[in-house]
């Protein structure tokens, strides 16, 4: 007989069936452990693998060939039309940086500024490289050979390095913000002469290298833009709001492609695309081209003719640099003008150094600094034109703002002129207007002159500008001595 009890077939069954549930049970048990282990994964990896990644912009500098730049890509597209400004571009435009200043500049690997500002007779080409304005140098380089002006800490370097104070940044700061609470709805400035007056305040504002992707100015500098776009593509290229028959209109349309100009090379730079604004700098300053007289300068209504008004001469000058720089045309298309230019001026100035109105050098010959000016800008600073003319500022300036030898016209061309020649002569230049200039800017940010002592400026507006620009004059331009000359 068996020692083991045997299981019967109805008990066999039942066991089995046990087993089955058994073993369902479990498996059933593992999903539902799986599934929930499942869901507390999900519940917290999940979350960050939908949010949005934050883009972050900023821009691709072009950069001489020996200096390595790290940086992100950035595509700024405005596709408003310049017949409709609005506030909105430039807001979608400032929303694309979080950077403090002006512009986002990128680390980049540059060279400290030149010390020695200005050798008593050099100037580098325009903006600070040398060079045609093109390829490696020049103004056309904003990230490589700007970004000491668009970084408020190098900024403020230079400006103290060169003869300035940190009143001169505050000034110039509140100066802007000034001209910003008096900007009209369509980007312009006063009720007449808007060209003009447009362009000053542009071409102070790009002066502190505020652009259309500046936090603080940006769509005052945008609208700006866009309201000098619409002015010249409704007078196929004409710059003006005066009358064609007006004299006036040649001062706003050298005045206006001046600023810009410089608008497009800031803009091109930084990939900014604004409608038509390159179309109509070409049309602008193809108009100043042909508009120059047979012996060199300009008058009234480009009428050309042996003659030439150098105060209106004078912003053309300023105006083709700046277009030169834009790459818009072949460089070689400014040698002919800019040469017969110089050869006017060559002509007209006195034995003492002086250049005047027009072709007499005794008639407002406080206009001799913009004469240097426009020798030192097209590569003739080492000319005997040119030291002549710092030689009779030297003699001859003053800055007493209580009567007309304070005149802030001459002053704009005098500051230019002897910051480009340096050494002693700029020093007691600066010393003599800087701080009285700094003292008679009015609480609101504002210079006025009153109603008796205008000092070459038709109005309020007129004068901030100039004296804005006379305070912007330390970190503005690069001398030749500076790195990365030719």
């Amino acid at each position: 007989m068996s020692l083991h009890a045997q299981l019967s077939p109805e008990a066999r069954a039942r066991l089995a069936a046990q087993r089955r549930a058994s073993t369902i049970s479990s498996i059933a048990i593992s999903l539902l452990l799986i599934v929930l282990i499942g869901l507390v994964l999900a519940f917290i990896f999940l979350p960050p693998l939908l949010k949005e990644t934050p883009t972050i912009v900023s821009y691709s500098a072009s950069v001489d060939d020996n200096q390595e730049l790290e940086t992100k890509k950035m595509t700024n597209s405005v596709e408003r039309k310049p017949s409709a400004p609005s506030s909105s571009m430039a807001k979608v435009i400032a929303a694309n940086t979080t950077s403090p200043t002006a512009v986002p500049v990128p680390d980049i690997d540059v060279p400290e500024p030149s010390t020695d500002f200005g050798n008593g007779d050099d100037f580098g080409d325009g903006w600070g490289s040398g060079g045609d304005g093109g390829g490696g140098g020049g103004f056309g380089n904003i990230p490589a050979t700007m970004s000491k002006r668009c970084s408020k800490e190098d900024r403020m370097q230079r400006l103290l390095e060169n003869g300035g104070n940190e009143q001169c940044e505050e000034a110039v700061v509140n100066a802007l913000r000034w001209l910003q609470s008096t900007q009209a709805q369509d980007g312009s400035w006063t009720g007449s002469n808007k060209g003009a007056m447009t362009g000053f305040a542009l071409l102070a504002f790009l002066g502190h290298c505020e652009t259309p992707v500046s936090e603080e100015f940006g769509e005052t500098v945008t609208d700006a833009i866009i309201y000098l776009v619409d002015l010249g593509m409704k007078n196929d290229g004409r710059l003006a709001t005066a009358d064609v028959k007006s004299h006036h209109w040649v001062y706003e349309h050298g005045i206006a492609t001046y600023a810009l100009a410089e608008a497009y090379t800031f803009c091109h730079q930084l990939k900014i695309n604004i409608p038509n604004l390159g179309e109509v700098t070409r049309k602008a300053g193809d108009m100043i081209i042909k508009g120059q007289g047979d012996r060199g300068g300009w008058v009234y209504g480009y009428a050309g003719g042996n003659g030439g008004d150098n105060s209106v001469g004078f912003w053309q000058i300023q105006a083709l640099k700046a277009c030169k720089h834009t790459g818009l045309w072949d460089s070689g298309a400014f040698k002919k003008v800019s040469r017969k230019a110089l050869d006017w001026l060559s002509e007209v100035q006195g034995s003492n150094g002086a250049i005047g109105y027009r072709g007499n050098p005794g008639q407002s010959p406080g206009l001799t600094g913009g004469g240097v000016l426009a020798f030192q800008m097209w590569d003739e600073g080492k000319s005997k034109e040119a030291r002549a003319g710092i030689k009779y500022i030297k003699e001859s300036a003053k800055f007493d703002w209580n009567d007309d030898s304070s005149n802030l016209y001459y002053h704009y061309y005098n500051a230019q002129a002897m910051i480009n020649y340096g050494g002693v002569a700029w020093k007691e230049y600066n010393d003599m207007f800087r701080d009285t200039l700094l003292e008679k800017q009015g609480a609101d940010g504002s210079w006025n002159r009153g109603r008796k002592i205008k000092h070459g400026a038709v109005n309020v507006h007129m004068s901030t500008c100039l004296a804005t620009f006379m305070l912007e004059v330390y970190y503005r331009f690069l001398p030749a001595t500076g790195a990365g000359v030719k």
